[in-house]
């Protein structure tokens, strides 16, 4: 019996939000396998997911690596694919669409425009409001894509929160992509030290830094969150968000699980984009937007952060 792909190469909130809609993929093509092609930075994670029957990694090598582009066709050739759901939508997967995994039937936000429609203005609207669209004109009832279900990726982390917490902890992402600066907002260090201040010992501060962020989290004065002096997988990092008291964080990947785990928290946005189209904010994760980051001072972030706690 043919397989089902899915392509999501990244990154971390990109693959967040795309759990609903794998998961109502799956659900619909219950007697089929439905595989993932994504990076290797999420295939650990992305290989327990529930709703995936495998994980397949793409390097993403520049194409004209003729070598490894005939590697990864003939790969992909072996699973027998009869649809693939293109939820990246790049020039990359519009390139494997047509030389790549060519002859199957495609997904992708091209094949779910309207008569007359332009892509660029498809591209305007919410992420999930786009992915649904897309999986409902492929006939897939969309129960989940904008229901995103994370329970499968919680796990009991309570020796971690021992070491750096009592039950209630405050957790900040001062971090974001170095491609990113303009989503980084400036003043989480001055933040840090006025809720130390308002909140003494209740709720500690603590930071989750990636592999490459530790040495600036260690600067910013909270309490540094490591596994064996590493940085925690990310099945431990949903958990760590999901038992947080407060999640205050910059716009990327941390933030939107925390979004979908419906913690209560806030968002620092600037002009780089919106909380509407990215779809993040729900009833408890509000986005605080501003036109430009270095705007938004550390006393007004505070008192959201109290309000949200009181």
């Amino acid at each position: 019996m043919s397989n089902i792909l899915i392509i999501k190469h990244g990154s971390l909130g990109d693959l967040i939000q795309a759990n609903g809609a794998i998961k109502d993929i799956k659900n619909f093509y219950s007697n089929r396998k439905v595989f993932l092609l994504t990076t290797q930075p999420y295939s650990i994670f992305m290989s327990e997911c529930p709703y995936l029957d495998g994980v397949l990694i793409d390097k993403r090598l520049p194409r004209w690596n003729l070598f490894y582009l005939n590697n990864l066709k003939k790969t992909l050739a072996k699973y027998d694919f009869s649809k693939v759901f293109d939820l990246q939508n790049s020039s990359r997967t519009k390139f494997y669409k047509r030389f790549i995994i060519k002859d199957v039937e495609w997904s992708s936000t091209e094949t779910s425009l309207d008569p007359g429609q332009k892509k660029k203005d498809f591209d305007k609207d919410p992420v999930l409001d786009r992915m649904e669209i897309q999986l409902k004109r492929s006939g897939i009832e969309t129960e989940f894509t904008k229901n995103i279900d994370l329970s499968w990726a919680i796990e009991n982390i309570s020796r971690l929160i021992k070491q750096y917490a009592n039950n209630e902890y405050i957790l900040l992402f001062p971090f974001c992509s170095p491609k990113l600066k303009n989503k980084k907002w400036p003043y989480f260090k001055e933040l840090i030290q006025k809720l130390k201040q308002e909140f003494k010992n209740k709720y500690p501060i603590l930071l989750a830094p990636g592999p490459n962020e530790i040495k600036e989290a260690i600067e910013l004065n909270g309490k540094v969150v490591l596994d064996n002096n590493a940085s925690i997988n990310i099945k431990k990092l949903v958990s760590l968000i999901n038992g947080a008291k407060l999640v205050i964080a910059n716009d990327t990947g941390p933030a939107h699980i925390a979004s979908h785990l419906d913690k209560n928290g806030l968002v620092l946005f600037g002009s780089h984009t919106s909380a509407e189209k990215v779809s993040i904010e729900n009833f408890n994760f509000k986005a605080i937007s501003v036109k430009n980051l270095k705007d938004l001072d550390a006393d007004t972030v505070l008192e959201e952060a109290k309000a949200k706690l009181n």
